[in-house]
């Protein structure tokens, strides 16, 4: 589900970068050319012009960290580096099988809705017990993604990539078998959750979950046929097959460095950076509720075929394509990713307040419109949200793991919570669906702070 990542560890993707020619004529406006005695000097003299600079947009920020971590990696490497393929097969290749790994890290996750209503009817476990599951998936994906990226850092793309990778398909097979909840619960929940958590950050990029709409289509319309082993194993060998091309060709293009520190905790006393980082755990927090419980809304509430439920799912996974892309787009043309990032959280609150009228089919499709929109503008926005907030780019990929550390701890209670408050509310949503907007809006709130912090009330692109 991510989107574009300003991220340290974007290494197998291909980069725009803008600014590649300004470096070579400051090194030859320096006279450096080759000269060994003065190439060191010159390249800090870039560096430091890089670092003081202030992205004015999105654009600018994957460019000056491309340009930055060319320079560090270079010099650290002692090899020249060219810059990053712009178009051609081979660019358009790596992203295609960087795409393959988001379609099998979160499109298998935002899947979970699906599995949620069925567990919840077979297994004979109280929702917040299921929601377990997909919400520990979450948090490891988020939290084990941190450690991978370092592991790419030092030279270990591939290793991390096929550990990963194996670990999935080992774990999707074994959720085949399972029959018990706690089988489902190390299966699902645990081993395909450090899977994904392995493959996930090595190959962050500008790429849809799509999986989202291809494994619950998948499940709708097998589990009634075939039953739920052979759905399982089915999706088992769809994982295989577009996660085998990436083990072969996906490459690293960077060579190692050594990475920064796991955490800086300087960065929490800028009121701007704490701010942003509470505002995103109040997020997290709530909006994963509408992915899992649709499904269980639907069927529960509303009355509808279990088809029909896992139709209202596609819809909001489907229309979070528009919702990352458009959104994007617009802070990158206009706002900058902070200043839409708040009114895309303002309005997936109040879209889950509204959840709570929904008593009709056509209310609950309305909804999962609306909601798909909004929350997927938050999922995307909220990386490239970092680098406004980030003046030494140097600091970019260290604080970004720790944002992702936080939201892990959020996404792993949010959803589980919501659960026991349907439980205590005797199967009815309400209780949930207050919660989960309350937690959007008061981020929402929050993350405006962080902008008047940053900036003011005056109005400046951030």
């Amino acid at each position: 589900m991510l989107d574009r990542v300003p991220n340290s560890t974007s290494y197998s993707q291909p980069m725009v970068n803008e600014k590649e020619d300004d470096i070579r004529r400051d090194e030859t406006a320096s006279g450096v050319g080759n000269a060994p005695g003065n190439r060191e000097s010159n390249e800090d003299h870039c560096r430091t012009k890089a670092f003081s600079k202030t992205p004015t947009n999105v654009s600018n920020a994957g460019a000056l960290a491309s340009k930055t971590l060319s320079l560090v990696r270079t010099r650290e490497s002692n090899r020249e580096i060219g810059p990053p393929p712009d178009g051609g097969f081979l660019a358009w290749f790596q992203v295609a099988l960087g795409h393959f790994v988001i379609f099998n890290t979160w499109g298998y996750i935002n899947s979970f809705g699906v599995f949620q209503t069925y567990y919840t009817e077979t297994l004979g476990h109280p929702p917040s017990d299921i929601s377990w599951v997909g919400s520990i998936q979450i948090f490891l994906l988020f939290f084990i993604g941190t450690f991978s990226g370092r592991a790419t850092d030092a030279g270990y793309f591939k290793v991390t990539l096929v550990m990963g990778a194996v670990l999935e398909l080992f774990c999707i097979f074994m959720t085949s078998l399972s029959t018990k909840y706690w089988q489902l619960f190390l299966a699902q929940g645990v081993g395909q959750g450090i899977g994904c958590g392995l493959m996930f950050c090595p190959t962050i990029a500008w790429c849809l979950p799509t999986g989202g709409l291809v494994f619950p289509a998948v499940v709708m319309r097998l589990l009634p046929r075939i039953g739920y082993g052979w759905t399982m194993r089915i999706l088992g060998f769809i994982s295989l097959g577009t996660l085998t091309p990436c083990l072969l060709f996906l490459k690293q293009r960077l060579p190692p460095r050594q990475s920064g520190p796991l955490v800086e905790w300087a960065a929490f006393k800028e009121p701007s950076y704490a701010l942003f980082t509470i505002g995103m755990f109040l997020n997290f927090w709530g909006i994963y509720i509408g992915f899992f419980y649709i499904g269980s809304f639907a069927r529960n509430i509303i009355g509808v075929s279990q088809s029909t439920s896992i139709d209202v799912l596609l819809v909001m996974n489907g229309v979070g394509l528009l919702g990352r892309l458009i959104p994007n787009l617009m802070a990158d043309w206009y706002t900058g990713p902070l200043n839409l990032l708040i009114p895309c959280s303002l309005a997936t609150g109040v879209v889950a307040y509204c959840w709570a009228a929904v008593n009709n089919p056509g209310g609950m499709y309305a909804f999962s419109v609306f909601y798909g929109l909004a929350a997927a503008g938050i999922q995307s926005l909220f990386p490239a949200t970092l680098s406004t907030l980030t003046t030494d780019l140097k600091k970019t990929g260290v604080r970004m793991g720790m944002v992702l550390s936080v939201v892990a701890v959020a996404a792993l209670i949010g959803s589980p919570i919501a659960g026991a408050l349907i439980q205590l509310n005797d199967g009815q949503y309400l209780y949930a669906q207050m919660f989960m907007g309350s937690a959007v809006v008061v981020g929402a709130v929050t993350l405006f702070a962080a902008r008047v912090a940053k900036l003011g009330f005056s109005w400046q692109r951030s």
